[in-house]
């Protein structure tokens, strides 16, 4: 394992779209890793490889370093999740408080089997694009779980991976920009247009910030993000 090779959860949305583009920026060898678990957004996942040739047509530099693509099912976790991400169920909250789109232990999860793969594929660097500033108040989103799982993930596979999380203390605007920052307008105009961050999976309507259904908490974070993002353009 060396200390120049990275592994992205790549989903297809914007959030991780913007991961991807900061992990090429940084490490020589990037692989990518997708989870197919029965979201109704499944249409996501098709975007996948649309952005991965966007982003090396923005910046040829990166396509030496983009490396394998991998998405890994795991219907067992959309089995077990009731919930309004992996049923046909009306968004709304729980008697707890969270949102009824919280899929108990997706990150978990998703960060367990990618660290698996890493171990297999000799990359130490996993990158992840959990925030806990502009968020749907997920508790696996924390800051505070991603190290805790560091430390379990390290202990248990005698490894020193590390989980990096670029868009923890950024709000939706900022990702917007840090996106512009690493490949200019054209790569947020990649990630208006190709990439899918509606939870309804709607890719009918084509909105100033993409394609979705507008009223979804996904849908309203990223359209208030890349609204604040466009007004403070200079």
């Amino acid at each position: 394992m060396t200390d120049d090779r990275a592994l992205v959860l790549f989903s297809g949305g914007q959030d991780s779209a913007t991961c991807l583009a900061w992990a090429l920026d940084r490490y020589a060898h990037v692989e990518t890793l997708g989870f197919d678990y029965g979201q109704r957004h499944r249409i996501e996942l098709d975007g996948r490889a649309t952005l991965r040739y966007g982003l090396v047509r923005i910046r040829p530099d990166w396509a030496e370093r983009l490396g394998e693509d991998h998405t890994l099912a795991l219907d067992a976790l959309g089995q077990v999740s009731e919930t309004a991400l992996t049923r046909e169920t009306a968004i709304g909250f729980e008697a707890g408080g969270l949102p009824n789109t919280f899929v108990p232990g997706r990150n978990l999860v998703f960060l367990t089997f990618a660290a698996a793969l890493a171990y297999r594929r000799g990359l130490r660097h996993v990158v992840g694009g959990m925030c806990e500033t502009d968020y749907s108040g997920y508790p696996d989103c924390r800051d505070d779980t991603i190290k805790a799982l560091q430390v379990a993930l390290n202990l248990g596979m005698e490894r020193r991976f590390v989980l990096h999380t670029p868009l923890m203390w950024l709000d939706k605007a900022e990702t917007w920009r840090m996106a512009e920052r690493l490949g200019g307008r054209a790569l947020v105009d990649l990630i208006v247009e190709d990439s899918h961050t509606c939870y309804l999976g709607e890719r009918g309507a084509r909105h100033a910030w993409g394609y979705g259904c507008g009223t979804c908490p996904a849908c309203a974070l990223r359209a208030s993000g890349y609204a604040r993002f466009v007004a403070d353009a200079p």
